[in-house]
């Protein structure tokens, strides 16, 4: 089961046993979508279909855009089973 941290915070981190999962921010023009850079790097392709802008770390949907929660629940379930036996926080 994932948890959220920040609750107060613009910043939101999922985390599922311990480990990070993905975080989200909120900025003025757009959401900022975190799940590490590896899970950038793996979807990079879909990330950039989908219409959204990318950095190493994290990338951008705007309020304008569509939300491609697809792409999100993939990013997601891969962070899940990749690090099911990870004890740490980060990658």
């Amino acid at each position: 089961m994932m948890n959220m941290t920040n609750e107060t915070s613009p910043c939101h981190i999922f985390s599922d046993h311990g480990t990070f999962i993905i975080g989200f921010s909120i900025a003025k023009g757009h959401i900022a979508v975190a799940p590490e850079a590896l899970v950038i790097s793996l979807f990079e392709k879909e990330i950039e279909q989908a219409g959204y802008s990318h950095t190493k770390e994290l990338f951008r949907i705007k309020w304008t855009d569509q939300v491609d929660f697809d792409l999100l629940h993939k990013l997601v379930n891969y962070n899940i089973e990749n690090k099911k036996d990870m004890i740490k926080f980060w990658r």
